[in-house]
């Protein structure tokens, strides 16, 4: 009887948990929509933010500007965290895992627990104070950091996940060592690891600490990629701290628009995993 009542006790306590983390979501998701909904119009699509003080005006150099910092993001810390996933998997199913394995797999743990700030002052003194201006290329590696261990650690999941079997019929038909881990392990892992990736750029979209260290914003057009960009995070801050009204508005639209498109990634990620589930 009493871990009935027990069971009964902890079952209310984990839906009640459920529905008011849901319940806290939708209330700031509806005041997000609420706020920016009204300021949202062609011109927030394909206009450049006005001068200072001037009503109208769009963030279009802002969104474009993030998807090219996640695409550069992406091109260098894909490969990487890869080929480290690959490392890590194949070091923990031999007999004996080397002690590099395990002191990279514990340094990836801090790595994803170090405050995004941390690492734009890294990338600052890194990259910007040598080349002695900010840059799309700094706020990139700064945003890559951050992927790094999500890609890392779901690539090494997903790729201990494949049967051992598939490993070794592959290798007893003399098919290289190389071939089998790229055209048969990795190709068997891709949904679960396309997943990790879309989470990783999910997570970064939306940082905005790095880049004030970094790529530093530009109301422009960015001519270079050894220049300042502008991203829609950093437009949405300097909107959001500025003394103007429209200003405010716009801030608010921004941020629909960020939400909107980190939905769609996550959205993306999951019917790619429900696909080959």
């Amino acid at each position: 009887m009493k871990r009935k009542i027990i069971d009964k006790i902890m079952q209310f306590l984990i839906y009640t948990s459920g529905v008011l983390v849901c319940f806290v979501l939708l209330i700031i998701l509806g005041y997000i929509v609420l706020k920016g909904i009204s300021s949202l119009s062609l011109d927030f699509f394909i206009r450049l933010p006005k001068p200072v003080g001037e009503v109208g005006g769009g963030m279009v150099n802002a969104i474009v500007g993030s998807f090219v910092l996640v695409l550069l993001s992406t091109l260098w810390s894909v490969p990487i965290g890869v080929l480290s996933g690959v490392y890590l998997a194949e070091s923990s199913s031999s007999a004996k895992p080397s002690n590099f394995s395990s002191v990279l797999r514990f340094l990836l743990d801090v790595l994803s627990g170090v405050p995004s700030i941390v690492i734009g002052i890294f990338a600052y003194s890194l990259i910007v104070l040598p080349m002695k201006k900010f840059s799309a290329i700094a706020g990139s590696f700064a945003l890559g950091i951050i992927m790094l261990p999500t890609i890392t650690r779901t690539a090494e999941e997903m790729i201990k996940m494949v049967p051992r079997s598939i490993k070794e019929a592959s290798l007893a038909l003399g098919i290289n060592y190389w071939k089998t881990m790229f055209f048969i392990i990795l190709n068997t892992a891709k949904p679960g690891i396309l997943t990790g990736i879309l989470i990783a750029v999910a997570r970064i979209f939306g940082e905005t600490a790095p880049l004030l260290f970094t790529a530093f914003g530009n109301r422009f057009w960015h001519r270079s990629l050894f220049g300042p960009i502008a991203a829609l995070p950093l437009q949405i801050f300097a909107y959001a701290i500025s003394p103007y009204d429209d200003w405010h508005k716009q801030a608010w639209a921004g941020a629909l628009v960020l939400i909107l498109i980190v939905y769609m990634i996550i959205f993306i990620s999951r019917k790619i995993l429900l696909k080959y589930r």
